[in-house]
């Protein structure tokens, strides 16, 4: 499908929540755990959101530097507080808090630094008139509106808005989908409005057909084969930008996700929660850095990746593209590997980062890398890249999905 020829080569992308929750500084949910009136909710978070340093042209550089090659913004969360001047409530950020369109200058910016532009949008709106209600513990379901008319009513206000976020701001490449109740929101026919509007445009498979691409959310569940697929995960623990969160992952576990969902042939979505102002927290922009500086070395071995035939080893991820092997060395002993899983035969050995020459034997299957240097010329993870005579192939199948624990 050539629409998807730049998501399945771009391999990630930043994932944005931010919103009045992100005054509140405990996470997007936080009307709906707290059981938050409205009126407290303006009065608390709206009223004082102010976004004073809100700059996306820097969420863009960051997203550059980290190797991403997408964004994906909440245009609106559950909360239903709007981030563009809709014309369907008051409820938005041009008539509240910050008194302007933050939509707009990130859609300009974003464009404007040559990435792809999505907007996250959930047709959920805790606080809207027509919902079901602000406190459910989960979606409700069919039963819990109050009568056809009300949600008639309530698709219709999603739908219009949609139609805004899909002709004010220019091309749309991503829409993502959350929040999506279950039963009819006539998903069909409005998903295929959007694609009129936007003939180009990807959407997830939260709001059902048509869709492009299928998602996984904090775990990282490959689609079948030939599916394009993203697994969209946190840096800490929450979406939102939650204040008392320090439990960062570090580089190196950002780029063994990133590996884990580009062997698998899919995109990693890595979310950042920036504060309240606008700016994001200085945790999250150091970690994404030292991982962007190492895709940098190692992007051949990330983008367009093909679906990995090999499975685990202790030592090790297995990456591949056309004819070519990407061994990337997590934990490596030295100063020899083993790697006992090709049936092709190995031309040259060589890391990727510095194109150095890596001695190697190869003896059936067993491809032994020898001579290793220590340190390795490469951190958190060196890749070494195998040339191969023909489509990598393995010497054994894996049929379990049993794996080492």
């Amino acid at each position: 499908m050539a629409g998807l020829d730049w998501f399945n080569e771009a391999r990630y992308g930043m994932f944005i929540h931010w919103g009045a929750y992100s005054v509140a500084a405990r996470g997007e949910w936080v009307a709906n755990r707290e059981r938050i009136p409205r009126d407290e909710y303006v009065a608390k978070y709206v009223d004082n959101w102010r976004a004073e340093n809100y700059r996306p042209e820097d969420w863009v550089a960051l997203a550059k530097d980290a190797g991403m090659k997408y964004m994906v913004l909440t245009t609106r969360h559950h909360d239903g507080f709007s981030l563009w001047d809709t014309k369907q409530n008051d409820f938005n950020a041009a008539k509240m808090g910050p008194k302007r369109d933050l939509i707009g200058p990130y859609a300009e910016a974003v464009r404007s630094g040559g990435l792809k532009l999505g907007f996250y949008y959930s047709p959920a709106a805790w606080y809207h008139e027509d919902y079901p209600g602000a406190y459910f513990r989960d979606w409700p379901g069919d039963g819990d509106w109050k009568d056809d008319a009300t949600r008639e009513r309530f698709i219709e206000f999603y739908r219009a808005q949609l139609i805004e976020l899909m002709t004010n701001y220019g091309k749309v490449d991503v829409l993502w989908y959350d929040g999506c109740i279950p039963g009819n929101l006539r998903s069909p026919a409005i998903n295929e409005e959007v694609k009129k509007l936007q003939p180009d445009i990807l959407l997830n498979e939260r709001n059902g057909e048509p869709y492009d691409y299928r998602c996984s959310e904090q775990a990282i569940k490959p689609a079948p084969r030939g599916v394009s697929w993203e697994a969209c995960m946190t840096l800490n623990k929450h979406w939102g930008y939650t204040a008392a969160d320090h439990d960062y992952k570090q580089a190196g576990d950002v780029i063994e996700m990133l590996l884990t969902t580009a062997k698998s042939a899919g995109n990693l979505l890595l979310n950042v929660g920036p504060m309240a102002d606008g700016t994001v927290p200085p945790e999250s922009c150091d970690i994404l850095r030292e991982a962007g500086a190492w895709i940098a070395r190692n992007e051949a071995s990330i983008r367009g990746s093909d679906r990995s035939p090999f499975g685990w080893h202790n030592e090790l991820a297995v990456t591949t593209r056309g004819s070519t092997v990407y061994l990337h060395l997590v934990h490596c002993a030295g100063p020899d590997v083993c790697w006992a899983e090709l049936e092709n035969e190995v031309l040259s050995a060589r890391f990727l980062a510095t194109g150095d020459e890596v001695a190697f034997e190869q003896d059936g299957p067993r491809v032994f890398l020898r001579n290793l240097p220590d340190p390795l010329p490469d951190a958190p993870v060196c890749t070494i890249a195998l040339e191969v005579d023909g489509t990598p192939t393995p010497a054994t199948s894996q049929t379990t999905f049993w794996i080492p624990g």
